[in-house]
């Protein structure tokens, strides 16, 4: 277990960032929900929201993994092989989800931030668990990598998602005026 005691700092730095920006993204979530609902929404959220919260979900989780006391590494690398399939098999639904929505079209760096990337970093947590055994030092900055290029992914896609929203309000619409004398305050007595 030596082989995880240098990576301890890396892995609290990371993983609380991770965990602070998840608070923060609900935070923004919160005040994006005040905005005007428009139609395919929740698809939309399905596509890009719920991911970017997951990804940040899996950088913690990771954090955990990696600090927890296991009996060896292969315990470890276990545990970052299933995170690694199951973020493969996620990527194919957010593609899935990207293509089914109607609220925005998709471009390259969408593609790029929740797909590409995201679907390589899972991919390397899962070669570095199989690397483990024969190539421990290296398969530790696999881990490494998967995690911070799964916080970078998630950091751009929160500020992407954030100035959309912010850039693409719809105006609220008035609200109708009171016309009768039920409709109107009632004044204290």
């Amino acid at each position: 277990m030596t082989a995880l005691a240098g990576w301890e700092n890396f892995y609290v730095i990371v993983g609380s960032s991770a965990g602070a920006l998840i608070g923060l993204q609900f935070v923004v979530l919160t005040l994006i929900s005040q905005m005007p609902i428009r139609q395919d929404l929740s698809r939309a959220g399905a596509a890009f929201s719920t991911p970017t919260i997951v990804h940040f979900g899996t950088v913690l989780l990771l954090s955990a993994i990696s600090n927890a006391p296991w009996r060896g590494i292969i315990s470890a690398a276990v545990a970052w092989g299933l995170v690694g399939l199951l973020g493969i098999l996620y990527t194919f639904a957010i593609a899935r989800h990207m293509q089914a929505q109607t609220l925005y079209q998709p471009v390259f760096e969408d593609w790029l931030c929740h797909v590409v990337l995201p679907a390589a970093a899972y991919a390397t947590l899962a070669i570095s668990a199989y690397a483990t055994q024969s190539h421990a030092y290296e398969a530790l900055f696999g881990v490494a990598t998967a995690a911070l290029l799964l916080l970078f992914c998630a950091i751009h896609n929160a500020w992407d998602a954030v100035t959309y929203h912010v850039l693409n309000r719809k105006p609220q619409q008035p609200e109708p005026e009171n016309t009768g004398r039920a409709n109107r305050p009632q004044m204290p007595m």
